[in-house]
C-alpha cells in the first residue's frame, strides 16, 4: 500500500470516527434525559473522536517515514560485498545513491553491477515489506483509538475542553517545528560552511575578486587550483536585485495608489486581477521572454546607439524580474493602503488638503510599514529568482557594474554546484553552503535595517 493510499484511508477513518462519537454522544445523551445533559455538544465528542483516532496515527506514520530511508539503507549496505563495504565514504555514497536510482526507476549512467542490481531488488523488498507493515500499524492504531474514546464517551466526559487542550498543543507543535526547522537549516548550512572554511580561508571568499570553483579532486587534473572569491557574485546579485527593484517598486506602488484612490469600482475590478495575473506566470516563461525578446530587443538598441552590449546581459534579467516582482508590491501595497482609516482622509480633506497632498502626507506614512514589507518581500523574491538569471543574464561570475555585461547571482551558483550527484568533501560543493550561508547573513541584516526604518517613521506618525 503506498503512503498516500494509507494518508486517504487515515483521513476517512478519522471522518468514519467523528460520525461514530457524535452518534454515541446523541445515544447516551437519549439515556440521561436528553442532549441537554451532555456536559459538551455534540459535535466536540465526534470531534475527541476524529482526533484520537488520526492524530496518533499520523504521527507513527511521519515517524516511520522519517527513519525507513536510513534503516532500510543501513540494511541493504550490510548486505553488500566487503568490497563495496570497504570503499571510502564518497565512494560508498554514490553506489548507494545508484541504488536508490534503481529503485526509483531513473536512469543510471554506466553499467549496472550484478551485485549493485541484487541490492536494488533487496531494496525494494524492504520498502515492499514496509509499506505493508506501516498500513497495518497505522490502521490499528486509528481503530484502536476510535473504539477507545467511544468507550468513554459518558455525560460526563468533558469532551469540549479535550478539544480544545488538544488543538492548543498541535498548535505549540506547529510552532515549535516551524522554530526548529529554521534552527535546522542554519545550523545544517553552517556546519557545511565551516567544513568549507576549512577548506578555503574566509578572508579569500569574503574579499576575493575572482569566481572559479573548479576545484578538481585529483591534484593531477585540470582546475585542481580554484578560486573562490564571492565578491563577483554577489555584485552581480546586488545589481540584477536593484535593477528588478527601479522596475517594480516605481511601477507597483504608483498602480497601487492609483486602484485605490483614484480608479472607480469597475475599472479597479477588472485591473487588479490583471496585475496579479503576473506573479502566477511561471518563471521559466518569464526567462524564455527574457532571452528570446527583451535581451535581443536591448542588444539590437545598444547597437544602434553604439554601446556593446552582450546577448545576456544584467540589463535584460533585471527588467523582466522587476515585471515579474510588481504584483507583490502592488498587491500588497494596495491591501495596506485600502486598510488606512477613512477618517484620516476626512481628517485631511476637512483640514483643506488636495488629494494628492492627503496621500502624500497622511496615507503613505500610514501604510509604510505595510509598504516596507511589501517591498521586503518583492527584495527577497529578487535575490531568490534562478531560472530567469540563468536564461537572460548567464553564469559568468564578472565584476562589473555595468548592466550590460553578463553577470550572475548566488542562487545561480548555488544551483550549478549542487546539479547532479557530487562529492559533499570538496570545496567546490561545500561552497554553495559557504554562498547560502553569506545570503542569509546578507538578507538579516536587510531586514533589521528595515525593521529599525520602519520603527522610525511609526514613531514619527504616532
Amino acid at each position: 500500500m503506498s503512503p498516500t493510499t494509507l494518508i486517504i484511508i487515515l483521513l476517512v477513518l478519522s471522518t468514519f470516527g467523528y460520525y461514530v462519537g457524535r452518534r454515541r454522544a446523541l445515544v447516551v445523551g437519549c439515556d440521561s434525559a436528553g442532549v441537554k445533559n451532555l456536559h459538551s455538544r455534540p459535535i466536540y465528542y465526534g470531534s475527541l473522536t476524529a482526533l484520537c483516532c488520526g492524530i496518533p496515527a499520523m504521527l507513527l506514520f511521519g515517524f516511520w517515514l522519517t527513519f525507513e530511508s536510513t534503516i532500510m539503507t543501513n540494511l541493504v549496505v550490510s548486505e553488500l560485498p566487503e568490497a563495496l563495504q570497504n570503499l571510502p565514504t564518497a565512494e560508498l555514497n554514490l553506489q548507494v545513491n545508484k541504488i536508490r536510482n534503481l529503485v526509483d526507476g531513473n536512469i543510471v549512467a554506466g553499467v549496472v553491477e550484478a551485485e549493485i542490481q541484487a541490492a536494488a531488488d533487496h531494496y525494494r523488498n524492504l520498502q515492499a515489506t514496509s509499506n505493508a507493515a506501516l498500513a497495518v500499524a497505522a490502521i490499528s492504531v486509528a481503530i484502536l483509538g476510535l473504539m477507545i474514546v467511544r468507550a468513554k464517551i459518558t455525560p460526563l466526559l468533558r469532551a469540549r475542553n479535550r478539544v480544545e487542550q488538544i488543538i492548543r498543543y498541535m498548535l505549540i507543535a506547529c510552532s515549535t517545528i516551524a522554530i526548529f526547522t529554521t534552527i535546522g537549516i542554519v545550523l545544517s548550512v553552517l556546519f557545511e560552511s565551516i567544513r568549507f572554511f576549512n577548506a578555503v580561508p574566509i578572508a579569500e571568499f569574503l574579499f576575493g575578486l575572482e569566481w572559479s570553483p573548479q576545484m578538481a579532486i585529483r591534484a593531477d587534473q585540470v582546475g585542481s587550483s580554484g578560486a573562490f572569491g564571492a565578491v563577483p557574485v554577489f555584485v552581480g546579485t546586488l545589481l540584477i536585485s536593484a535593477i528588478a527593484m527601479c522596475v517594480a517598486v516605481p511601477i507597483g506602488l504608483m498602480s497601487a495608489i492609483y486602484l485605490s484612490e483614484y480608479a472607480n469600482k469597475t475599472f479597479r475590478a477588472v485591473a487588479k486581477p490583471l496585475i496579479e495575473i503576473l506573479a502566477g506566470i511561471p518563471t521559466v516563461v518569464y526567462g524564455f521572454f527574457a532571452a528570446l525578446t527583451v535581451a535581443p530587443f536591448i542588444r539590437d538598441s545598444g547597437d544602434l546607439l553604439g554601446l556593446g552590449v552582450s546577448s545576456e546581459s544584467a540589463l535584460a534579467a533585471g527588467a523582466v524580474m522587476g515585471i515579474m516582482i510588481i504584483p507583490f508590491v502592488s498587491s500588497l501595497s494596495d491591501d495596506f493602503i485600502n486598510a488606512v482609516p477613512q477618517a484620516l482622509r476626512d481628517g485631511a480633506y476637512s483640514l483643506g488638503a488636495t488629494q494628492s497632498e492627503t496621500i502624500k502626507n497622511v496615507i503613505l506614512p500610514a501604510a509604510l510599514p505595510g509598504i516596507v514589507g511589501g517591498v521586503l518581500l518583492a527584495v527577497s523574491r529578487a535575490i531568490g529568482e534562478t531560472m530567469i538569471v540563468v536564461m537572460a543574464a548567464g553564469l559568468a561570475a564578472n565584476l562589473t557594474l555595468n548592466p550590460l555585461e553578463t553577470v550572475t547571482t548566488v542562487t545561480v551558483q548555488i544551483v550549478t554546484l549542487l546539479v547532479g550527484d557530487q562529492e559533499f568533501d570538496s570545496p567546490k560543493t561545500l561552497a554553495a553552503f559557504a554562498l547560502g550561508l553569506l545570503l542569509f547573513v546578507v538578507t538579516l541584516l536587510l531586514n533589521i535595517i528595515a525593521l529599525k526604518v520602519v520603527r522610525k517613521y511609526r514613531e514619527q506618525y504616532e
